[in-house]
């Protein structure tokens, strides 16, 4: 089963998806998010369908103290679209320390994350998906 992965930000909403065996992820690019409005639930769709993803992954920003931020609300209402318009199943997962993992790893590579925000952000939702594949709960 392929799964599909986002990772939303404020600028940018990283995109990964896995392999059908569901066991590697993959990063899938971004897409640009313009200031103040709504994510674009059509185009992830879109770029869903088009890699043949049949459940997704939505990251849920929480604090270091686990506990739901104001981001959290935005990630459960774009999960719920993305089930209700696709019909697939969604599951939401602790997105923590994504983004730091993925520059991490950039620069564990001997890489610069200078000018590659996109590519940082697709890296976090690999990394987002990744640990949702090896925590092996069934995307519902």
């Amino acid at each position: 089963m392929r799964i599909f992965a986002i990772d939303l930000g404020d600028r940018r909403i990283g995109l990964a998806v896995s392999d059908p065996t569901g066991l590697i992820a993959s990063p899938a690019g971004h897409i640009v998010r313009r200031a103040g409005k709504r994510p674009p639930i059509g185009e992830i769709l879109e770029r869903a369908k088009s890699l043949g993803a049949e459940g997704f992954v939505v990251g849920l920003p929480l604090d270091g103290q686990g506990e739901e931020t104001d981001r959290s609300s935005e990630a459960r209402r774009v999960a719920a679209l993305l089930g209700e318009r696709s019909g697939l199943p969604v599951r939401l997962v602790d997105e923590r320390f994504t983004t730091a993992a993925a520059q991490r790893a950039i620069r564990e590579m001997g890489g610069s994350t200078r000018g590659r925000k996109g590519d940082v952000d697709a890296l976090a939702a690999t990394v987002l998906l990744q640990h949702a594949l090896q925590l092996r709960e069934p995307v519902r």
